[in-house]
């Protein structure tokens, strides 16, 4: 089986890195294509794939195709490679915003996979949302799964819109956690700790409460109160933080982006559906 990329920017990099890893897909098996030639070539350089500035030539190669693009190029492209496409193809978008009736619509095509990536990817330890038409048979389900557990974990949903909400709870999600790490990081610099000694402390810290979090059966909140004695050092830092709205401005931050994400979607919708007409 063959597989495609238009795009091969950073998510169609850490694709490619992760099935070629895991033993899922050959080099010769894998093309990207893109407008830019020295992109290309680091790519190639860096996996041994394939390479093609032609998106036709991607399209006409792959099994599957991964639509790796920026979602306000896709009406262009979507022009371009349609005619390319036949019907026994798997189309694989992880474009935010850009839902599959407007896929289908603007490249002609029933069989579409819709997915929301995000960047720990890199490092298989990515979180994969997605869902797909009706058209995608059971055998070409798996196969899409065996793709995006390469890359870390997956969630399968039957309807769409979880998919826009995971583009901002997953999808955005590492900028958020970047944020607080920042934020933790200064704060022990402020205190007096080198930043690399502060780094290390706070690195390890996340992740030891978030593995924690994760093997524990408790509640978070128990297992916040499990740190928190009455009247300690954890009490009054989180007495500070839900004085400065802390849960709400994480939670006004992620609907945010929802909306943000909705708003991208009609978009792209019209000015597909302006292309098209």
């Amino acid at each position: 089986m063959n597989i495609s990329f238009i795009g091969t920017g950073i998510m169609a990099s850490s694709i490619i890195k992760c099935i070629t890893e895991k033993g899922l897909y050959r080099k010769e098996e894998i093309t990207g294509s893109g407008p830019r030639l020295k992109s290309l070539e680091e790519v190639k350089k860096r996996f041994g794939i394939n390479i093609t500035q032609k998106n036709t030539d991607a399209a006409k190669f792959g099994d599957i195709i991964i639509l790796s693009i920026k979602p306000q190029v896709f009406p262009s492209v979507a022009e371009e490679i349609k005619d390319s496409i036949n019907d026994n193809q798997m189309i694989v978008s992880i474009m935010a915003g850009v839902d599959i009736e407007t896929l289908q619509r603007e490249l002609l095509h029933k069989k579409i996979v819709r997915a929301m990536p995000n960047t720990p990817a890199q490092i298989s330890e990515g979180m994969t949302v997605w869902t797909s038409t009706k058209e995608i048979k059971e055998n070409e389900k798996n196969e899409v799964k065996k793709i995006f557990s390469s890359m870390g974990k997956e969630l399968y949903f039957e309807e769409e819109q979880y998919v826009d909400m995971a583009t901002a709870l997953t999808g955005t999600g590492p900028a958020y956690v970047f944020l607080f790490l920042e934020a933790m990081i200064a704060a022990g610099v402020h205190l007096g700790f080198s930043r690399r000694d502060a780094r290390e402390l706070v690195y390890q810290t996340t992740l030891g409460s978030v593995l924690f979090a994760i093997n524990s059966e408790k509640h978070t909140s128990e297992l916040r109160d499990m740190v928190t004695s009455p009247g300690g050092t954890s009490a009054d830092a989180l007495y500070e933080m839900e004085k400065g709205s802390f849960r709400t401005i994480i939670e006004k931050a992620v609907y945010s982006a929802f909306k943000r994400t909705i708003y991208l979607k009609e978009i792209v919708k019209k000015k597909g559906g302006s292309n098209v007409s």
